[in-house]
């Protein structure tokens, strides 16, 4: 078995997930930088209208997924969550924004007040960790005339998020709308 895909499986095994997070952050930005992580060639395609997601790892036993996404120049997320699942991610090539946010109220209607808490850019090597409730942010590829790539492990299959849709310019307000997720080729 690939030495990264034993790391996390044992960090999987520790149970907590503070722990786990931990291990694994640490794990990425020791693996990525010294053993590096050969890819086929499948996972450096980038599609021309997104970016992609495409599963390295499903481990049905201890309930993990890794996955590798592939960002073309300037290709970002909206706002979204994690459908409370846990997640590390690191950059495996290129460099990342990442923008992280506080839900700070819903109301009923489906309209969410959300403050921007930090942001961080990202190189190759660097990893991070979302533990629900604090998991809503943006990613977006901060090279803009090259792709990046970035390792993605949650704690279980991510199916769905929500995202958040801005309802005006720097008003912190948000529409959030369910989003069906799949994996790319």
């Amino acid at each position: 078995m690939d030495p990264l895909i034993v790391r996390l499986c044992e960090a999987v095994r520790l149970k907590d997930v503070h722990a786990i997070a931990e291990r694994i952050k640490n794990d990425l930005e020791s693996f990525i930088p010294d053993e590096g992580l050969i890819l086929p060639e499948r996972f450096r395609r980038v599609k021309p209208d997104s970016y992609a997601r495409r599963l390295l790892y499903s481990d049905p036993e201890l309930g993990f997924t890794a996955l590798v996404m592939t960002w073309g120049p300037g290709q970002r997320t909206a706002l979204h969550d994690h459908a409370g699942i846990w997640c590390v991610e690191g950059v495996l090539e290129g460099e990342m924004e990442v923008h992280r946010y506080e839900l700070m109220d819903e109301g009923e209607d489906g309209i969410c007040h959300f403050a921007e808490r930090d942001s961080v850019h990202a190189v190759a090597g660097t990893a991070g960790a979302l533990l629900p409730p604090f998991e809503h942010h943006v990613l977006a590829n901060a090279r803009p005339d090259r792709a990046s790539l970035t390792l993605h492990v949650y704690g279980g299959e991510m199916t769905h998020c929500d995202i958040f849709e801005p309802l005006g310019e720097r008003s912190g307000k948000y529409r959030r709308r369910s989003r069906q997720l799949s994996y790319d080729e």
